[in-house]
C-alpha cells in the first residue's frame, strides 16, 4: 500500500520503523529543480521505498504544445529515482497559463484522438509507458458535446494511446454523486489488464451538496465499499492514499493503510 508524499510529512516517514507504506508517491513537477535538504531527504526515501511519480501539469487533454522541456526534466528525474511507475490525468488544465484545476474533456472520437496522440508524445519523450487517472468532475457537459460515456470514453482513449490507467475510486464516487455516473458499472466496465494503480482519497461536500475532490479528510465509507468492488473486479493492484491538506500524523494515515489491506484481503479472498 502507498502514501501520497507531502513534505510536511518529511520527518515522520524518514523516522518510520518500520515504515506502514510500501511505496510513496510524489509530483515530479513539485520536485524537479529542488536541492539541499528536501531532495537529499527525498533521495534516501527513495533509496528504502519504491517510489512511484503523478504528474500535475502536462495538461494532455490541452492544444498548447507539450512542454518537452519539462519532460526531458521530468524523465531526468524518473530515472534518477528508478520510478516504475509514471501517472498524469485525462484532463486539461493549460490555457496559455496553468489554471491551476484538472478539468475534464469531452468524450468524443475527436477527444480520443487528440488526447491519444498527446499521451504516445509524452510517452516517447518519457521513454516509458504512462498511466492515465480518470478525473472528477463537477457538472454535465452541454447536450452533444460528450456523445460517448465516460467507461467507453476512457476504454477508447486507453486502446489509442497504448497506454495504462489509474483507477481514482475517490473520483468514481465524486462524479456519482456530481453528474449521475453509476459508480460500480463504471468500475466494472475498466480493463484489467490496463490498470496499473488504485487511488482512494476523501473529499468534501459544498454547502451546495457538491463533492469536492480536495483529498483533504478521511476516505468515506462509501469510497471503501467501491474500493472493495474494484478489488472483486480487477483483483489486487497497488493502492495510493492521498491526503494533501489537513495532513494527520502518520499513525493516523497508517490505519487508513492498514484498512486498505484489510479491504483488499477481504474483498479478494471472496470465492468467485
Amino acid at each position: 500500500m502507498g502514501l501520497g508524499l507531502r513534505r510536511a510529512l518529511l520527518p515522520e516517514l524518514l523516522a518510520a520503523d518500520p515504515a506502514p507504506f510500501d511505496f510513496l508517491e510524489c509530483a515530479p513537477d513539485n520536485w524537479v529543480g529542488i536541492g539541499g535538504l528536501a531532495a537529499e531527504q527525498l533521495r534516501t526515501l527513495s533509496r528504502r521505498v519504491p517510489l512511484t511519480c503523478h504528474g500535475l501539469s502536462l495538461s494532455l487533454g490541452g492544444v498548447a504544445p507539450l512542454d518537452r522541456e519539462f519532460l526531458a526534466a521530468t524523465r531526468r528525474f524518473l530515472d534518477a529515482h528508478e520510478v516504475a511507475l509514471y501517472s498524469e490525468h485525462l484532463s486539461w488544465c493549460d490555457d496559455g497559463a496553468q489554471l491551476y484545476e484538472l478539468l475534464p474533456l469531452p468524450h468524443s472520437e475527436e477527444a480520443v484522438r487528440h488526447v491519444a496522440a498527446r499521451i504516445r508524445q509524452a510517452q516517447d519523450a518519457l521513454g516509458r509507458r504512462i498511466a492515465i487517472e480518470n478525473v472528477s468532475r463537477y457538472a454535465t457537459p452541454p447536450a452533444g458535446a460528450s456523445p460517448m460515456s465516460e467507461a467507453d470514453f476512457v476504454r477508447a482513449v486507453l486502446a489509442e494511446a497504448d497506454c495504462d490507467l489509474l483507477l481514482d475510486v475517490n473520483n468514481v464516487q465524486v462524479n456519482a454523486l456530481n453528474v449521475g455516473v453509476d459508480a460500480r458499472a463504471f468500475i466494472a466496465a475498466m480493463p484489467s489488464a490496463r490498470i496499473a494503480c488504485l487511488h482512494v482519497a476523501g473529499h468534501d461536500t459544498h454547502e451546495s451538496g457538491l463533492r469536492i475532490d480536495t483529498h483533504g479528510r478521511p476516505v468515506d465509507e462509501a469510497v471503501w465499499a467501491l474500493l472493495a468492488h474494484a478489488y472483486a473486479c480487477h483483483g489486487p493492484r497497488p493502492t495510493l492514499l492521498e491526503r494533501d491538506s489537513q495532513l494527520p500524523p502518520l499513525a493516523v494515515l497508517a490505519d487508513e493503510l492498514a484498512r486498505i489491506r484489510a479491504v483488499r484481503d477481504a474483498a479478494t479472498a471472496m470465492p468467485a
